[in-house]
């Protein structure tokens, strides 16, 4: 696995959304007043050299914030790096001492994740950087994000200290979804027209009763589950259909009996399977429940349509 670079090109204003969205890194500014305070310290430090340490639960958005940073700063021009930590080799780091020398900024996604070998090699690297540079801007600047408690982590002996240190010159603190409610609306408006695109679709306009089930729940996947949410209703251009599956998982308890409520990635998957019941149906009415011919308009086999209406409790209906 190694570093995911952008670039760029042709006189573009790198900090357009356009050029976000092609680096798969969309940043959305906050309406909430935990996302406000956030993004003011980020355009702040932004100008700056020092690194940066983004914490927060998975799924918050520390990645487009990286992208966001590089892109607010002087180094908007130069490629921003992205390399995963987990299961992380030595063998990357020759490619990130490549883009050392070439500049830009390099995000070092979990960086508490990093083996006791790599930590010790991004240290050198860093160490041999700053002593090359200092005194004037060049080489790399490095971002890195976690969502573990590294100063736990360094109490533990799994994060070097001087590593920590090195790297959270500024620590920057992102809310959980669940504390940044006002900002549900804005980002499902900006995952709807992101997939209004990709599926060739009029963005809807979705109803009061769906935006208020998403502003209650609690979004234990944060912003990625919300996109989840977004994508699976584009898909299946219908919001009742998708909702139908949607609500009944958002609001089912968890099996453990504590009252809370499941991954919106499996409510998603609730929705894709009502979509599909509907659509056997709708296909099994116009041929009067004839199952042959079904498949045949369904494009699937015979097989294939026999098992799903296994699933669905309707194996004793129709005539083959």
């Amino acid at each position: 696995m190694g570093l995911e670079c952008r670039h760029d090109v042709d006189g573009r204003d790198p900090q357009s959304s356009e050029l976000r969205e092609l680096a798969g890194m969309e940043f959305v500014e906050g309406a909430s007043p935990a996302m406000r305070s956030v993004e003011a310290v980020m355009r702040e430090v932004a100008q700056s050299e020092v690194p940066v340490l983004l914490l927060a639960e998975r799924g918050t958005g520390k990645k487009a914030l990286a992208r966001r940073i590089h892109d607010l700063s002087p180094r908007a021009n130069e490629p921003f790096c992205m390399l995963r930590c987990v299961s992380l080799g030595s063998g990357q780091f020759v490619e990130l001492r490549t883009h050392v020398s070439g500049g830009g900024t390099v995000y070092l996604e979990e960086v508490g994740e990093l083996s006791a070998e790599v930590q010790s090699l991004l240290l050198q690297i860093l160490s041999d950087e700053n002593s090359i540079e200092r005194g004037r801007r060049g080489g790399v600047r490095v971002i890195c994000g976690s969502a573990r408690d590294l100063e736990m982590e360094v109490r533990a002996g799994k994060l070097r200290e001087d590593l920590y240190y090195r790297t959270s010159g500024v620590c920057l603190r992102l809310p959980p979804l669940r504390q940044r409610r006002d900002d549900i609306i804005p980002l499902t408006e900006h995952f709807l027209r992101k997939y209004a695109r990709d599926f060739k679709r009029q963005v809807p306009r979705l109803s009061e009763e769906t935006y208020r089930l998403f502003h209650e729940y609690s979004w234990p996947g944060n912003v990625a589950e919300l996109e989840n949410a977004a994508k699976a209703i584009m898909a299946l251009g219908d919001e009742g259909v998708a909702m139908r599956g949607l609500r009944s998982m958002l609001l089912q308890p968890n099996a453990d009996g504590n009252g809370g409520r499941i991954s919106l990635k499996e409510a998603a998957r609730a929705a894709s399977r009502e979509a599909e019941r509907e659509i056997i149906l709708r296909a099994l009415t116009r041929t009067r429940w004839n199952r042959r011919r079904a498949a045949q308009d369904l494009q699937i086999s015979y097989k294939a349509l026999l098992y799903k209406l296994k699933q669905m409790g309707c194996s004793e209906f129709g005539a083959s």
